[in-house]
């Protein structure tokens, strides 16, 4: 690109950067010295292919989406939490929004997670143990109890049973009074990435793909705030995926809810703007760097060239972080505040939108109060006195970022291709689905991790505590254990709650559920209808699985 074209894409980001608002806050180091909301080009200077690098809140948004990077607005501190039941959850809940937190991230427990209702057989055993027990909207009611759901955001981190959870979220909200049309967050619901990687589904590919597609219609129509998906590379990434393999497989899966919302008839730049990411920050400093800043840069470019939006929103990718839980060590955890403030930095770098960072003692338990409180604190150190919210893109126009960047990019398009190349019409969602069916996606995950696995047992990658500096005078920790009385008062809850609902009025919703489910109606009205019925997650489910039946991962060798 010229020298004068460089200088009028600076004027145009001077102009919208004056427009923009600025937070009132010290933009100097800590030694006082001013610096420059943004870097770039020097006056006169030409620069090839800098059209890929641009300016901050420009088209293809490499440098981030704002022009003013976190002095208009820093990222959203949102903690994942959830254990035991809905009171204990409440609890932490409140310690987060009062120690700083920006909103909440409801992590389930394995029953909830699989549509399950705490007292089948099947849950034995893990009500409350990875987090919170929900049967049923009394549940929520709880686990929100003092919380204004129409000021705080709320993500929800679940996909197979998302609808029924999202519906009994609602039924909360009506209870506290809330206006439902003013609510904010995020919900997972990204079932391709189950099939991919964590394997938490209820039913094949297309029913689920059917619920999707109803409430991204519902969302459009009502909660216009609420980000019906959040499209998950971490699960992927965490399953052992690459950098360039997470990001090639998240971006897919979002071309492909896209591609549903079209096919329902949607405005790609009325729902586009409601579909949101989740990433692994791993602890690769300048490769995760380099995979956030692609990632906006291709959905910008795909979104605008293959699915025609024209809206500034439709083209911007907006994306949560978590720090890589599988980069925590159960050897010499107290390490791992170093992992985890070093991912932290990279997403922030990146230009993350909200962050989770995890606790040290994440590897043996589920985080103490004073573990969860290190975590969150870590994100405040680096937000308040590291100076990083001062510049947009401080590392923008590295030679080596900016090669990472485009190596990235590359190899994720190459991976595009490849998919596209799967299914039969060309589509991207014809070739994630056969993609699943022959275990393509599981295979090159497996593949990948076990080139990593055999790298560290040779030595040729180093974990410190694990193949390399082992020697330590650190003492065992003492971890959050979930009492087996949490099952037995969650169990005597629902019994309970079973006992005093209308039971006529419980199966005439469910029936009804299961009736629009074999139209073309919108199925979330008749859903949320069972939900203040006080019908039970595990109900909700069953009565889909008997119309829908389940899904059963075809036996792979």
């Amino acid at each position: 690109m010229d020298a004068a074209d460089i200088a009028a894409g600076r004027e145009r980001w001077q102009q919208r950067y004056d427009a923009a608002h600025k937070r009132d806050a010290d933009f100097t180091t800590l030694s006082g010295m001013p610096v420059e909301p943004v870097y770039g080009p020097a006056a006169g200077d030409s620069y090839a292919d800098f059209e890929r690098i641009g300016w901050p809140g420009e088209f293809p948004y490499t440098r981030g989406l704002y022009p003013t990077g976190y002095r208009g607005r820093t990222w959203t501190i949102r903690q994942f939490a959830g254990f035991g039941n809905a009171r204990q959850t409440n609890e932490r809940y409140k310690m987060i929004l009062a120690a700083g937190g920006g909103g909440l991230s409801v992590a389930f427990d394995m029953p909830t997670l699989m549509g399950r209702d705490s007292d089948e057989p099947q849950s034995l055993g893990e009500v409350g143990h990875c987090g919170v027990a929900i049967d049923s909207a009394a549940d929520m009611e709880v686990l929100f109890d003092g919380i204004d759901l129409q000021r705080t955001t709320t993500s929800m981190t679940i996909s197979g049973p998302a609808v029924p959870i999202f519906v009994m979220y609602l039924v909360a909200a009506e209870r506290q009074g809330a206006d439902i049309g003013k609510l904010d967050g995020t919900l997972q619901t990204d079932i391709f990435k189950e099939y991919i990687a964590q394997k938490e589904w209820l039913f094949e590919p297309e029913p689920h793909l059917r619920l999707i597609g109803d409430l991204m219609e519902y969302c459009a129509a009502e909660i216009p705030k609420y980000k019906p998906l959040s499209v998950s590379g971490y699960h992927i990434r965490e399953a052992g995926a690459t950098a360039a393999q997470e990001l090639a497989y998240t971006l897919a899966d979002g071309f492909g809810y896209v591609e549903l919302g079209l096919s329902r008839g949607l405005d790609v730049n009325t729902f586009a703007p409601g579909l949101s990411f989740f990433f692994d920050a791993h602890v690769d400093f300048f490769e995760e760097i380099a995979k956030f800043r692609a990632a906006r840069r291709i959905w910008a470019r795909h979104l605008r060239d293959e699915y025609g939006a024209t809206s500034e929103k439709a083209l911007w990718l907006k994306f949560h972080t978590q720090t890589a839980g599988v980069s925590l060590t159960a050897q010499q955890p107290v390490n791992n505040v170093v992992r985890t403030a070093v991912e932290a930095l990279a997403a922030i770098l990146g230009g993350t939108n909200s962050l989770h960072t995890n606790a040290l003692d994440e590897t043996l338990a589920l985080p103490t109060d004073e573990s969860a409180e290190i975590a969150l604190r870590t994100q405040q150190v680096l937000m308040e006195e590291t100076g990083v919210t001062n510049v947009a893109d401080p590392l923008g126009g590295s030679w080596y970022l900016e090669a990472l960047t485009d190596r990235i990019e590359a190899e994720a398009e190459e991976i595009f291709a490849r998919i596209r190349e799967l299914g039969h019409d060309g589509s991207l969602t014809s070739g994630i689905l056969r993609g699943i069916e022959d275990g393509w996606f599981t295979g090159n995950i497996a593949e990948a991790a076990f080139v990593y696995q055999q790298a560290l047992e040779k030595g040729e990658k180093r974990i410190v505590g694990v193949n390399v500096h082992t020697g330590t005078v650190a003492k065992d920790l003492e971890i959050l254990r979930v009492s087996h009385e949490v099952e037995i008062e969650q169990k005597r809850a629902l019994v309970a709650r079973k006992e005093g609902r209308d039971p006529v009025r419980v199966r005439e919703a469910l029936a009804r559920l299961v009736e629009v489910s074999r139209t073309e109606e919108n199925m979330i009205p008749a859903m949320l209808d069972a939900a203040r019925a006080e019908a039970t997650l595990g109900e909700i489910c069953e009565a889909l699985k008997g119309e829908w039946g389940i899904y059963r991962e075809p036996a792979r060798f």
